[in-house]
């Protein structure tokens, strides 16, 4: 067999495994091991996987993955989110629909400064739905306020994703995650504008606004400072060229822990659940970033990424449409497949091809995050919607109802970042010393 058919029966190979529930990085592995055993000798490639999946997990730019997911853990430790949650609800919480925009612009701050989309999606339904299930709102709708908002995660750094799309396409990691901050904020604005819309459709999702006076939540300045706070010492940092992404991680996560401590959240009991717990998401993330890796370079030993790249070449097909093409796989296998499985198989397939066809690798990358961040939100995998769900104690399906003018909103919300690519590209192209 031809390299090119080997590649192609390793692609079919590896959506059987995923069919048949094996994990994504033992699928990968699996299949890249085989594949690169056909393609050389097997005792040479099972030693090149091994070199390769060592040398995988000491590249640097991957150290800041566990330092995010340690500091979203200790900031949901320390409630953040419910002070946000107070403070913000206190200002628009009086107008219908208010503590619905509360919640997302919650989402938002929090997502700033939270590595972790679980994590986020955790805190926030926790703390949100019970107190706009109280006051009269839909349960479902509520939910889904929530999951759509704790999904802006996914591009608003930090991002676990961002990170690891910057790594597989050897792309500046500080400039791609800066790239994800216009296109958050941009989200933000639409959910938020989505909300009253929603409500003019079907009005009982939410109850009378409340015009009574409420007393100003002034124990939630104790915790709300520690957002601009933590965000600029982060973020200020990579874009003033001071510190690297790892540098930058690193003092979020003190600076959470230490913000936790200040404000005695943080028991002895609390550090060690919260180093298991983030023990545990970074090893299944490294777990499927090793798979992706080799399973992208037994692509590019198969010649597919070259192969396609030259017949791509060939088309008589403006690149905008090409582009477009490859946005909507992403969509659609978003609806099947957990995002960063996404992420990393299609990865080492399409960005050569992007590449080539002119178009900016980060901008791709906050694209194809974009596109996946609904993928977060779909039947019937939906990750976010259904831990919200199962935090809310609800039937996912009745989220799933009422959370779908949110997906909408994403879509316009990635149409517009593809039609003003500066949108995406302006924060990296200032950043000092890039």
């Amino acid at each position: 067999m031809s390299p090119v058919e080997v590649g192609v029966l390793g692609i079919i190979a590896l959506f059987i495994l995923l069919l048949i529930r094996v994990p994504v990085g033992v699928s990968m592995i699996i299949v890249s091991a085989i594949g690169a055993s056909v393609l050389t000798a097997p005792g040479l490639a099972l030693t090149k996987l091994g070199s390769d999946a060592v040398r995988i997990t000491q590249n640097q730019a991957l150290s800041v993955i566990p330092l995010f997911v340690l500091m979203g853990i200790f900031l949901a430790k320390a409630n953040l989110g419910a002070a946000l949650f107070d403070l913000l609800n206190y200002f628009l919480g009086r107008k219908k629909g208010g503590m619905a925009i509360a919640t997302l612009g919650t989402s938002a701050l929090f997502g700033s400064v939270c590595g972790s989309v679980l994590a986020a999606t955790t805190t926030l339904t926790a703390a949100a739905v019970p107190e706009m299930r109280k006051h009269g709102y839909d349960p479902g709708f509520a939910t889904g306020v929530t999951a759509a908002g704790a999904a802006m995660g996914m591009v608003i750094p930090p991002s676990t994703a961002l990170v690891i799309y910057g790594f597989l396409t050897e792309e500046s990691v500080g400039q791609v995650l800066m790239a994800g901050i216009l296109p958050g904020v941009l989200i933000m604005i639409l959910l938020m504008l989505t909300v009253p819309i929603i409500l003019l459709i079907k009005p009982n999702y939410a109850p009378k606004p409340n015009k009574e006076k409420t007393p100003f939540p002034w124990q939630s300045l104790k915790y709300v400072w520690a957002v601009p706070f933590i965000f600029l010492a982060v973020f200020g940092g990579i874009y003033m060229g001071w510190t690297t992404t790892t540098e930058a991680g690193a003092i979020g996560a003190l600076s959470s822990l230490l913000f936790a401590v200040a404000t005695r959240q943080m028991s002895f009991k609390a550090f060690i659940e919260s180093a298991i717990s983030a023990s545990k998401v970074t090893g299944m993330v490294f777990f499927m970033i090793i798979g992706g890796s080799v399973f992208g370079m037994f692509l590019t030993r198969s010649l597919i990424p070259l192969t396609m790249t030259r017949y791509v070449a060939t088309l008589d097909v403006a690149p905008f449409f090409i582009m477009l093409f490859f946005l909507l796989i992403y969509t659609f296998l978003g609806i099947f497949m957990d995002e960063m499985a996404i992420l990393v198989i299609m990865t080492p397939i399409v960005y050569p091809i992007i590449i080539t066809l002119g178009y900016n690798g980060i901008w791709f990358g906050v694209i194809t995050i974009m596109m996946m961040l609904e993928g977060l939100l779909s039947p019937p995998v939906g990750i976010v919607t259904l831990v919200a769900s199962s935090v809310a104690k609800l039937p996912s399906t009745k989220v799933f109802i009422a959370q779908w003018p949110f997906w909408v909103t994403l879509n316009l919300a990635a149409i517009i970042v593809i039609a003003f690519p500066v949108i995406a590209t302006i924060v990296p192209s200032m950043m000092f010393g890039r």
